[in-house]
């Protein structure tokens, strides 16, 4: 069937507008920020609807990701061919992080968004850096690798520790595979009936998504306020102008090495975007991505290897609003780091920043892991950055989410598990499984076991 066809029948079968998830999102997340400019007071307390929503999400994150890496692992077949997978995806994120660091420092250098303004350590507190991040230390490299491994699976599940979660599901796969898909068939078919039903509860879940994005925007508005724009206006220009450049590489980066269309694929998970700036979290879209690019022809065992994984490992926005914010941080307090200073910087950026998502205050530790090696400016500094970490949500939320689809396109074509012509069809309106349930296990099967574009 011709794509202009599929275009037509999605035409006919087009939603009503206010029946549209995205207008419903939009038109929520406008009233938010409306009622926390206008009632502070009542936008800050409607805080429990967004956090209630991303609870529900959560509730459903660590489940669908054990039951779509386990039968999307199952479906390939191959345990090589995961770790091909892994071993792939690491190779990318480790390349997409760097950049992304000394892209920030390179934006930072030039801005300049702390020159002038001259801050005395002498006026500063460490109090109010504890509340946000705690008094726990960062983990060290060696921690931090011991600590994807589950001391507990149950454990694991209980904490929604998504690393944790994707290490077990990687063996539990493996495993079916090794033993083989005869003798598994029982498990794997109570599997893909739970993975249903998962994905109908995911379905009820976010028909609340307008609701908790109304609660989340009122509440940032509310208790923030647009007053603190005028105070970090230069960091602010710095990161955000930062972010788009940076977006546009990955247009570059999506088109060159697999030819697919960004902005057809962004039109394509608008929901899902508008719905994690809503919510100021890409966990609140996770589950939906990983459906929305195992329909865009990526494999569900890559998808399902890849969005977790990049969860922890592969967040750009993030990365550049550290490095951006460590200069600004050294500018402030009057220093210049010489090229030597801003290498040992990104070298310890690279390791502070691992594992951020998810962990309350990351990036106030990762900075403070950051400030204290160097030894340039106080810890205590890094508390500057309490009033503007909440307006750079929505440039590192874009980013970071962007960035980890542009990542699962990319492995998916380097492992030839990539089908374009799906993809087509999935950007123009033929999506099964996105709207109506997962996709059916005879398409996964032929999908996972190497589509070539």
């Amino acid at each position: 069937m011709k794509l202009d066809t599929y275009a037509a029948q999605a035409a006919a079968i087009k939603k009503p507008l206010h029946k549209s998830l995205f207008f419903q999102i939009f038109v929520a997340v406008v009233a938010g920020i409306l009622i926390g400019y206008l009632w502070p007071s009542i936008g800050a307390g409607l805080r429990p609807l967004g956090d209630g929503f991303i609870q529900l999400i959560k509730m459903i994150i660590a489940p669908l990701i054990f039951l779509v890496i386990v039968t999307g692992i199952a479906a390939v077949g191959d345990v090589k061919a995961v770790g091909r997978v892994g071993v792939k995806a690491l190779l990318y994120f480790t390349g997409a992080t760097l950049f992304a660091l000394a892209f920030g420092l390179v934006v930072a250098n030039i801005v300049q968004p702390g020159a002038g303004l001259n801050i005395d350590p002498s006026t500063l507190s460490q109090d109010a850096l504890k509340a946000k991040t705690g008094t726990a230390p960062p983990s060290d490299a060696g921690q931090f690798i011991l600590g994807i491994i589950p001391t507990s699976v149950i454990g694991a599940f209980a904490s929604n520790n998504l690393l944790q979660v994707l290490c077990f599901s990687v063996f539990f796969g493996a495993a079916i595979v090794v033993i083989g898909k005869d003798r598994c068939a029982p498990v794997m078919k109570v599997l893909d009936t739970i993975l249903e039903v998962f994905f109908k509860i995911m379905g009820w879940v976010m028909r609340l998504a307008p609701i908790g994005a109304f609660g989340a925007m009122a509440f940032i508005i509310g208790q923030y306020g647009l007053s603190t724009l005028g105070t970090y206006a230069l960091l602010i220009v710095a990161c955000y102008g930062a972010a788009i450049v940076f977006i546009g590489l990955l247009f570059v980066i999506a088109w060159g090495l697999v030819r697919v269309p960004l902005w057809q694929f962004i039109k394509y998970t608008r929901e899902e975007f508008l719905l994690a700036l809503g919510t100021a979290s890409t966990e609140s879209v996770l589950p939906r991505i990983m459906t929305k690019l195992t329909d865009a022809g990526c494999s569900r065992s890559t998808a399902g290897l890849v969005v977790p994984t990049g969860y922890s490992f592969n967040l750009d926005g993030a990365a550049i609003y550290l490095s951006i914010s460590l200069l600004f941080l050294a500018q402030a307090f009057g220093h210049h780091l010489d090229l030597g200073q801003q290498l040992a910087a990104l070298g310890i950026l690279m390791l502070t920043s691992k594992g951020m998502a998810g962990v309350p205050g990351s990036a106030f530790l990762a900075l403070s892991a950051t400030a204290g090696a160097l030894g340039i400016f106080p810890v205590a500094g890094v508390a500057l950055l309490l009033g503007a970490d909440r307006l750079m949500d929505s440039m590192r939320v874009v980013v970071n989410l962007l960035g980890n689809c542009v990542a699962t396109f990319v492995v998916a074509k380097w492992e030839g598990q990539f089908d374009r012509e799906a993809m087509l069809r999935a950007f123009s309106g033929d999506k099964p499984a996105a709207e109506g349930g997962p996709i059916n296990a005879g398409n996964l099967a032929v999908q996972a076991a190497g589509t070539r574009s």
